[in-house]
């Protein structure tokens, strides 16, 4: 699956009790729609993002960085100790391109063989033109 929006803040890196680093993110997805009425109605879907490959990627997550991420969603549902129920989405990134509106400008390729960082304008694919 992929899904394109804006970082709502910095990204950060956690370390999990195992010594596994992990890069954290939110991203807001942005669409709309017209209703029945024609109307054109606005929406706004949030996404708390995880990347395990590379940590190096972090310093270039920075708010309001427009990305396309990789790969799969889950919900997850609780009840917080006041007894409120909260719900989110959760997005478990394979892959990162940024497009630029934060500090820097990079795609990020992830995989496990190749966790490499290029500027965006070098074309990564394998499109022939």
């Amino acid at each position: 699956m992929n899904i394109i929006g804006r970082l709502t803040k910095d990204a950060q890196i956690n370390t999990l009790p195992s010594d596994k680093q992990v890069v954290n993110f939110s991203v807001a997805v942005n669409d709309s729609y017209r209703n029945k009425q024609g109307e054109r109605v606005e929406h706004t879907e949030y996404f708390n993002c995880a990347y395990w490959i590379s940590i190096n990627v972090a310093k270039a997550l920075t708010k309001g960085t427009l990305v396309e991420l990789t790969g799969r969603v889950s919900a997850r549902a609780w009840i917080d100790g006041d007894g409120e129920a909260h719900a989110a989405l959760n997005f478990h990134t394979s892959q990162i391109k940024l497009y630029g509106g934060g500090k820097r400008t990079e795609t990020v390729a992830g995989s496990n063989s190749n966790n490499s960082i290029a500027p965006a304008n070098k074309g990564n694919d394998d499109l022939p033109f």
